[in-house]
């Protein structure tokens, strides 16, 4: 929506205090026990000024900067998802009455909240969830909510995370849409500064008052060269070629047994994964009979009762659950929603306590061939 602005390190402030004036609770990242999280926010001050992660597979640190980058670091252990498709959720209550039941809920959120700090492929993951909780055909009317009352306020990728694979899924770094104002922070000797983009219209009236210059042409180049670093510097690469139908064809594949003598069936790979939104549904009643409760609740194709019917479990093998995840996630969801379940962003290596890769599971069995004739034969498999 026209040109780049200018916005200098110090009217940054200015830019977070407007953001408060306009009714806008901030989310962003901060510090908090040794991990850069996604939380509320007062003041620009709890920022990660100057701080940045390493990430590996199981392996997460925080280390110091040499300059005072505000958004210095790759992805944070959480995602958007929990400020959207809430973690938990009381559906409806019923109370008893003189006559029956009143039924109400869920409560509206009207809440605006300014999501500060959201990364390509963090868009990439709302827009795909965006297309199964509010286009698909059983919308989800509280994520629609809070979706429509969230400001996105992204910012470029300066650094690449050791787990990072954005690259190989079409999902970043350079952010070309999905955003109501881009930032992108630029440091040089002695030069502190953002550019500033607006994507639309609700974006741009926020950014009125704030009188700022456009961007000099040398200035808006250097958003270029900071997206160009970062797209070089993926510590992964997933190759996509045809992987629906590899997939398909090796569900026998022996590799599926090997990784599920690591897997914990913990569940950690789904809970960050910025995408995956399955969920439990628990009934809660007091001990009169004059209340009920529905909640909804976060939960995992990794967990046994995930797949229990009546009668036994459909998945009750480790083998058969990391299966299903993986093969969800880069192919039968193609099929469902009509993309790819992965945008990238590494989470699930990061957080997976012993360091289980995606990416080197999906290349192990691509490069091992097709295994048809490879059958496991147990209950589960």
């Amino acid at each position: 929506m026209g040109s780049k602005l200018f916005m200098d390190r110090q009217r940054f402030d200015q830019f977070f205090t407007s953001l408060q004036t306009q009714g806008y609770e901030i989310i962003g990242p901060t510090v908090l026990d040794g991990a850069v999280v996604y939380t509320h926010l007062d003041s620009a001050n709890e920022l990660p000024s100057g701080w940045t992660d390493e990430q590996d597979g199981g392996t997460y640190r925080l280390s110091r900067r040499t300059d005072d980058a505000l958004f210095g670091y790759s992805v944070a252990p959480q995602s958007w998802k929990k400020f959207l498709f809430l973690p938990t959720l009381q559906l409806w209550e019923a109370n008893r009455t003189s006559t029956g039941f009143q039924i109400s809920g869920p409560h509206p959120d009207v809440h605006k909240r300014a999501f500060l700090g959201v990364r390509a492929c963090e868009i990439k993951a709302m827009q795909i969830q965006d297309r199964i909780l509010v286009h698909g055909p059983y919308p989800d009317t509280v994520y629609a909510q809070l979706r429509q009352n969230a400001l996105i306020v992204a910012v470029q990728c300066r650094k690449a995370g050791g787990t990072c694979f954005c690259v190989s899924m079409d999902a970043g770094p350079r952010i070309t849409g999905g955003f109501d104002i881009l930032l992108t922070e630029v440091i040089r000797p002695g030069r502190h500064y953002f550019l500033v983009e607006r994507g639309s219209e609700r974006g741009a009236r926020l950014l009125e008052d704030l009188l700022f210059q456009p961007a000099s042409a040398e200035e808006e180049a250097e958003e270029d060269r900071i997206v160009q670093e970062t797209a070089a510097k993926m510590g992964r690469v997933l190759d996509q070629t045809d992987i629906k139908g590899m997939l398909y064809r090796n569900y026998e594949h022996p590799r599926w047994r090997e990784v599920s003598q690591r897997c914990l069936t913990c569940t950690n790979c789904t809970l960050v994964c910025p995408t995956c939104f399955c969920a439990n549904i628990e009934d809660v009643t007091d001990l009169t009979g004059e209340r009920v409760e529905r909640w909804r609740r976060w939960d995992s194709c990794f967990a046994l009762d995930h797949s229990y019917l009546h009668g036994g479990c459909v998945r009750c093998s480790g083998t058969s659950r990391y299966r299903q995840w993986m093969t969800h996630k880069l192919a039968t969801w193609i099929d469902q929603f009509g993309t790819s379940g992965c945008v990238g962003c590494g989470r699930c290596i990061t957080w997976c306590p012993v360091g289980i890769d995606i990416t080197e599971e999906t290349s192990a069995i691509r490069n091992g061939g097709d295994a048809s004739t490879v059958l496991f034969g147990k209950k589960g498999a």
